[in-house]
């Protein structure tokens, strides 16, 4: 019965794979309405976790990332027996993330082959990455049955959005909505090779201004210094970077007319707010991890070196970014806007 089912979900270790993990929470939400939904998590994404009403808690893996620590996993599955788990999907294909539902005896644990982990998970899915092509697919659909039609329908995810927080943000950080602001997020921790030129954020930043626009420009500390290039552009440019948590930015970006991103997980962030999102891809591409919103488009050149999905360029040129154009961008923003 729907009502008797209790979920553990493994879930992803990166911002985007967990913004995109919502669309698995609505999937079992939808199809057991009264079924518990808890995920095993980095602590970081606990807040993000909160902001899903999916979700009914948010536990944290004490473990660092890539770290066994076979004794702390084995003692967290030990305290969770108790709590009654009927079915555990696990998103990682790693041998080490399927360990705490087997320590905490859930009777079904589902999960793709990956590393030597028979046992561990005993609902063994193929994965078939001709047929499940996108990230948000594949885990979609370990939460229907193994005998389900794919690809399947991947329900947009959505962040529930704090308007308190949000308006205690604009007034801590002196920041002005008179005009409409447009969202720069110029960071992507993968490597250069998903990194947009700086210059041409330099000169989109003007277009911008000169049609009336502010501009918020989003990320961790480490995009500061690429945020005051930015800003040097003109006045009505602010960095945010490192100056806001990880929800602090759900809520932001909420206020935002519309968001301009690398492929990284801000980009999902912001497509998970439902403002309008250009999504600029280089060595990685859209057919893969596209931003998951109606309201969303995704600029990609396609030449014949792509996707190579390297963190730096093998060729040493990156013309699939440097070739973008700021005009295409302008473009592409233009159109999300008006839909």
């Amino acid at each position: 019965m729907s009502e008797a089912r209790r979920y553990l979900i493994v879930g992803p270790a990166w911002v985007g794979d967990m913004v995109m993990a919502q669309s698995l929470f609505i999937t079992l939400r939808r199809q057991y309405p009264h079924a518990t939904i808890d995920v095993l998590a980095p602590d970081w994404s606990l807040p993000l976790l909160a902001r899903m009403p999916e979700v009914n808690e948010a536990i944290a893996l004490p473990v660092a990332h890539g770290e066994l620590a076979l004794g702390r996993r084995w003692r967290l599955g030990r305290a969770l027996r108790g709590r009654g788990y009927t079915h555990a999907i696990v998103i990682p294909r790693s041998a080490k993330a399927a360990l705490v539902p087997f320590f905490a005896r859930i009777p079904v644990r589902t999960g793709y082959r990956g590393e030597m982990r028979y046992g561990l998970v005993n609902d063994m899915r193929p994965l078939d990455k001709s047929v499940l092509t996108r990230t948000v697919q594949r885990q979609v659909a370990l939460g229907l049955p193994a005998d389900a039609p794919l690809p399947p329908e991947t329900p947009h995810p959505r962040l529930t959005v704090d308007p308190q927080n949000r308006d205690c943000l604009l007034t801590k950080l002196g920041l002005d909505t008179g005009r409409p602001v447009v969202a720069f997020m110029p960071g992507a921790a993968y490597g250069p090779a998903k990194q947009w030129p700086l210059e041409h954020w330099q000169a989109l930043a003007g277009k911008l201004q000169a049609a009336g626009h502010h501009i918020w420009v989003f990320g961790s500390a480490a995009e500061q210094p690429a945020a005051e290039a930015i800003c040097q552009s003109g006045e009505g440019i602010t960095s945010l970077c490192g100056r806001t948590t990880l929800t602090d930015t759900v809520d932001l970006l909420a206020a935002c007319h519309a968001a301009i991103s690398n492929d990284s997980g801000l980009m999902h962030v912001a497509a998970a707010t439902g403002i309008p999102v250009v999504g600029i891809y280089g060595s990685s591409t859209p057919a893969y991890t596209p931003p998951l919103s109606d309201r969303a488009e995704a600029v990609y050149l396609g030449l014949d070196c792509s996707p190579c999905f390297e963190r730096t360029c093998p060729q040493g040129h990156t013309r699939c970014l440097t070739e973008i154009a700021p005009d295409q961008i302008l473009a592409a923003l233009d159109r999300v806007a008006a839909s």
